[in-house]
């Protein structure tokens, strides 16, 4: 069957750990979950668009490549995490939600919500200053709107 055509396949994710353990809250874990993120862009398999790693979840908004099912985009980057941090305990809730993006002002609207989590969170004053956060802008580590929102 093939997949929608890439306007109709940009989403907003969250993805929780496993008993909401607080997993992300080791900035290790943190850097290992951006670097799989980052493998994920580089090997073509997605464009990410916005991210925050909070302590016990991630919000993501990505449009996966043309010829990769979001399924298939989630379980390179859950699995690929899980795979390499190694740990006996269950590290993901086994679903994640997804919601679709449809036009330009949704887009900005959930980059928005994505960028602001941590400060709603109470974890720092302002988005810019929280570094796992594409608010922050440290990294190359984030696709611009896809062109058929702009």
């Amino acid at each position: 069957m093939p997949l929608a055509p890439q306007e109709l396949r940009t989403y907003f994710i969250t993805s929780v750990t496993a008993s909401r353990r607080r997993l992300f809250q080791v900035e290790r874990n943190s850097t290992l979950f951006l670097d799989i993120l980052q493998e994920q862009r580089h090997k073509g398999r997605l464009q990410l668009h916005a991210f925050v790693i909070m302590p016990d979840h991630a919000h993501l908004l990505l449009t996966p490549a043309s010829d990769i099912s979001l399924e298939k985009a989630m379980q390179y980057i859950k699995g690929g995490f899980s795979f390499r941090l190694k740990s006996k305990l269950d590290i993901w809730q086994r679903s994640y939600d997804s919601r679709r993006i449809t036009d330009g002002l949704n887009f900005e609207r959930h980059v928005t919500y994505i960028h602001e989590n941590p400060v709603r969170a109470k974890l720092v004053p302002e988005a810019a200053l929280y570094a796992f956060s594409s608010a922050a802008n440290l990294h190359d580590s984030f696709d611009p709107i896809p062109d058929h929102f702009i």
